[in-house]
């Protein structure tokens, strides 16, 4: 199911269309319910990149360790 989730990012509405589980991990970093500054919306990108990179180096860990057929 789509939600339609509202952030106010520098007294400015973006609205947009996601499902559920977008909607749970987007809201983890950004607040819908305060107005948010260039700042925060930087922290909150650089937080999911370091988790996209944790999680990478990871899968190439286990990868590295299946045997090539």
């Amino acid at each position: 199911m789509e939600n339609k989730v509202t952030f106010h990012i520098n007294n400015m509405a973006y609205t947009i269309n996601v499902d559920d589980k977008l909607k749970e991990e987007i809201t983890r970093y950004l607040s819908t319910e305060k107005n948010l500054d260039t700042k925060e919306l930087l922290a909150a990108y650089i937080r999911v990149s370091q988790q996209y990179l944790r999680l990478k180096d990871d899968v190439e860990t286990v990868t590295n360790k299946i045997p090539n057929l």
